[in-house]
């Protein structure tokens, strides 16, 4: 069974950068369909994007697309997110997951602990 560690969070400006990673255990991650999501406070949790298994191909939620980017790291194992002019609303608790389906906005099996997001503005 996966195992999944989510690292990277902290506090940053509005228009700043941060870039997660996430790094797997009982598993390669190139054999699974990856996703972000978020919770933010008060909030219910939400898709942030994902990259499929198979052709890699990728997919954001309007609020991030063009401002967040998913990328897999086959030799590390790992799947990063990188994100650019972050906004207030972008603070909440980070997740990773993993599916062995390959629909990225599916149903996920595997999930991280979360990692803590602050944007101050």
């Amino acid at each position: 069974q996966v195992q999944l560690v989510e690292s990277g969070g902290g506090l940053v400006q509005a228009g700043g950068s941060l870039r997660l990673s996430c790094a797997a255990s009982g598993g390669t991650l190139s054999s699974y369909t990856m996703g972000w999501f978020r919770q933010a406070l008060g909030k219910e949790r939400e898709f942030v994007g994902g990259i499929s298994r198979r052709s890699g191909i990728t997919y954001y939620a309007d609020s991030v697309k063009g401002r967040f980017t998913i990328s897999r790291d086959n030799a590390k194992n790992s799947v990063s997110l990188q994100m650019n002019s972050l906004k207030p609303e972008d603070t909440a608790v980070y997740y990773c997951a993993a599916t062995q389906r390959f629909s990225i906005v599916g149903t996920y099996d595997y999930w991280g602990q979360g990692t803590q997001v602050t944007v101050s503005s």
